[in-house]
């Protein structure tokens, strides 16, 4: 019997892919965790055939997690299911241990296929992230998005949302100035002096 377990924090999200799920393999158990911490217990308590994971959760360092999962349950293939942007978040997870990644809006049928690859131990990413990365290393020009850690990462795209620092400090559990040093480093990194030339690259690259 396969186990499943389904980590996001949208209950809507999580009872479609239960139902999907359901579908592909008739006899299966599917868990489900919304935060760092509840993933954590799940994991204590069970071992999974898949991991069908979201980036964006509350109280959540997705990357550290996926980290953990790959070096404590080396043997969980772990899918990405996200709406975060898989031309700039696909090859970070999966150089973190995350064996595919696909996108919340793609096709029924790609979701299907990605599930299915990904149980059986095969890597899948889309057509189009395909291409964009063989585009990317032919043309000698990185995306210079991929020199931001995970946590300039989370940091970026609060900043393009419009929030205030004292808001990112607060829903990040860090201090003020800590915040502000992250927002330094990515001006830095990305040769950027403010937000509206840091959204104008944003959008180049498509975030």
């Amino acid at each position: 019997m396969k186990k499943f377990l389904l980590i996001d924090d949208h209950v809507v999200i999580r009872s479609g892919i239960r139902i999907l799920l359901s579908e592909l393999y008739s006899h299966c158990e599917v868990y489900e965790a919304f935060d760092e911490q509840s993933v954590v217990e799940k994991l204590k308590a069970h071992e999974y055939d898949l991991i069908v994971m979201d980036i964006q959760m509350p109280n959540t360092d997705t990357f550290a997690l996926m980290e953990h999962i790959h070096h404590e349950y080396p043997q969980t293939n772990v899918l990405i299911f996200s709406m975060s942007p898989e031309n700039i978040y696909a090859k970070r997870f999966l150089k973190a241990g995350a064996k595919g990644f696909v996108a919340k809006e793609a096709p029924l049928d790609d979701i299907k296929k990605a599930i299915t690859q990904v149980l059986n131990n095969k890597n899948y990413i889309s057509a189009s992230l395909a291409d964009a990365l063989a585009t990317e290393s032919f043309s000698g020009n990185p995306n210079p998005f991929n020199k931001l850690s995970a946590r300039e990462f989370e940091i970026l795209f609060l900043l393009l949302a419009g929030q205030p620092m004292g808001e990112i400090s607060k829903s990040l559990s860090i201090g003020q100035s800590t915040a502000g040093t992250y927002k330094a480093r990515i001006f830095e990194k990305l040769g950027t002096r403010n937000i509206l030339e840091l959204k104008e690259l944003a959008t180049v690259y498509q975030l």
